[in-house]
């Protein structure tokens, strides 16, 4: 286990709501949210506030907000969009991926480091990595990245939330897939924390003994759960069962917001403040309550 360091400490506190759980709001996605917002045409400037209304409308309702630094940063704190008590995780991933002997590899936003990070306000960093754990090991290319820009981030004094999705495979069937999937998670997640990871941000498992399974994976590193566009009430159930079995909240994205993003802002402001702002509240009560229950 990697235990965290003072300012690490400071920062999971940052992130976490007044009982203890993680909840970020997840709003660093860039194709992703312009396919939900109901315009195949959507500029720069339009995601941008849109983005901005989920910091302004909906994050200030909640610990923290996941952003990106190519169309939200620095403009959410240059023009104090970002309310003042809420805490900033900055995405270091850009969108998409390379392929490479048939395996994803991750790419950075361009001049993003952990001192980029903390120059736009970053209260955390967050980093995206593709891992197939049973194809790649301690001395592949991925577990040098991830143990390279830990060290980077401990010189920093920087938070690092490590990101892991895993894929299926050319050569699987989504039967092949399935059947490994939960496995996937928690060798990702004892991987991961190999490699020096103070904090996971991994996919739910699929059930109760998977979220234990991976929890002891973990070795005493939290874990939080992302949201990968189910929908709410689904997000809901799988956060209470992953948090009763060990892991320490949610970094939601689309599952809050996803039919709350008109291109109108007029609608998008009620929507998100009728029904996204609800979704978070009954979220991070549903952390807090599986917290009380171990």
């Amino acid at each position: 286990m990697h235990h965290l360091t003072t300012i690490e400490r400071r920062a999971l506190k940052r992130i976490s709501t007044p009982h203890g759980g993680v909840m970020i709001v997840a709003a660093d996605q860039r194709n992703s949210m312009k396919a939900v917002m109901g315009s195949p045409d959507v500029t720069r400037e339009q995601l941008r506030d849109a983005k901005g209304d989920l910091a302004r409308l909906l994050a200030a309702h909640g610990p923290a907000i996941l952003l990106d630094a190519e169309v939200a940063l620095p403009w959410v704190i240059d023009e104090d969009v970002l309310p003042r008590d809420t805490a900033l995780v900055v995405g270091m991933d850009a969108s998409g991926y390379e392929m490479v002997e048939g395996l994803r590899h991750t790419r950075y936003v361009p001049a993003v480091t952990p001192g980029r990070v903390r120059r736009l306000g970053g209260d955390a960093a967050k980093m995206l990595f593709y891992l197939r754990p049973d194809l790649q090991d301690l001395d592949s290319r991925v577990a040098g990245e991830i143990r390279g820009l830990v060290e980077l981030c401990d010189a920093e004094g920087l938070l690092l939330i490590v990101e892991i999705l895993t894929y299926h495979l050319d050569s699987e069937s989504p039967e092949e897939y399935e059947a490994v999937f939960p496995s996937l998670i928690s060798r990702s997640a004892e991987f991961a924390v190999a490699c020096g990871a103070r904090m996971l941000k991994l996919p739910y498992p699929g059930s109760a003994a998977a979220c234990a399974e991976v929890t002891s994976a973990a070795a005493g590193v939290p874990w939080a759960v992302l949201s990968a566009g189910v929908d709410h009430g689904t997000f809901v159930g799988q956060v209470d069962t992953a948090v009763r079995h060990g892991a320490a909240g949610a970094m939601a994205g689309r599952s809050l917001w996803k039919d709350s993003l008109s291109v109108d802002p007029d609608v998008r402001a009620e929507l998100l403040t009728t029904r996204a702002v609800p979704r978070l509240a009954e979220l991070q009560s549903t952390i807090d309550g599986a917290l009380a229950a171990r």
